[in-house]
Parts: structure tokens; C-alpha cells; sequence
């Protein structure tokens, strides 16, 4: 197996790198690389959707970005202890009429030794938002990593 640093136990400046790597990640909207960060039989719930394993993860994102069109996230870290890391995040994203969404949230990570996540829980809020409300445009600058995003 391989390792996917950084690996836990997680201090602070670990722990923002991987919420960073995550955000990188899911910003590609690819998801054969999202779920390369997933152990094999990782256990989501998303909103009231439960996912298992990779293959789950794959077919869940791909519906996701067919849906969730010129999506844009922000994760910030919430939270960290050993094997653990909580984040709240905002993401934008317009629907198939051209409805525009922003979606906020939190969620639960937890590692395996590999530095794998095996177990991820997210609650979920959308908020209708008009274009001109848009703040989130594509992948964070790096000048920007580490840096909160507001919460209004």
C-alpha cells in the first residue's frame, strides 16, 4: 500500500495540508483522483446519501459534477486530533436551468496509517444565490491556502 502524506497523527501544519490536498483534489472534479484518497472500503455519508468503497465513491462523484456544474470549493480546518480532522467548506455551483447554489457545510475525517481517509461524514446546506453573489471562481490561489474563507 501507499502512503498518502501527510500521515497521522496530525499536528497543525499537517493537518491544513491535508484539508489543502483535499480541496486541490476535489476542484479537478475528477473523480478516479478524489477517490485515490479513499481507502478501498471507506464509508461516507453525504448528506443522506451512504456511499462505500471506491468504485461507490467514483460513481457518486460522477453524478455529483453532472449535476453540480462549474463547481468550486473552499475547505477550511475546523478541528484536528491523531487521526482525525474536522472541516467546514462552502462551494459554488450552478444547476442544469442555470440556477446558481452555494453550499455550506461540515465534515468529519478520519485516517487510517496510510494517511488514507477511511471514514467521511458531511452535513450539507444549499442556499440559492444569484450569479452577481458568486465569490468562489475556480481553484483557490495558492497565495491563499491556509486562509479562511468567511462564512457570509
Amino acid at each position: 500500500m501507499t502512503d498518502r502524506p501527510p500521515l497521522p497523527p496530525f499536528d497543525h501544519d499537517a493537518a491544513l495540508r491535508k484539508v489543502q490536498a483535499a480541496e486541490d483534489a476535489w476542484n479537478t472534479r475528477d473523480p478516479e483522483r478524489v477517490a485515490g484518497a479513499y481507502t478501498a472500503d471507506s464509508v461516507w455519508r453525504n448528506r443522506d446519501t451512504f456511499v462505500t468503497g471506491r468504485e461507490e465513491i467514483v460513481a457518486f462523484l460522477t453524478a455529483k459534477w453532472e449535476r453540480e456544474l462549474e463547481y468550486a470549493l473552499r475547505k477550511n480546518l475546523w478541528a484536528f486530533h491523531e487521526n482525525r480532522i474536522a472541516v467546514r467548506f462552502q462551494y459554488e455551483c450552478h444547476d442544469a436551468a442555470g440556477q446558481w447554489w452555494r453550499s455550506y457545510g461540515n465534515e468529519l475525517w478520519e485516517f487510517d496509517e496510510h494517511g488514507l481517509m477511511r471514514r467521511r461524514e458531511a452535513s450539507i446546506n444549499d442556499l440559492a444565490i444569484d450569479e452577481s453573489e458568486r465569490r468562489i471562481f475556480g481553484p483557490r490561489p495558492e497565495s491563499e491556502h491556509g486562509v479562511d474563507f468567511p462564512v457570509a
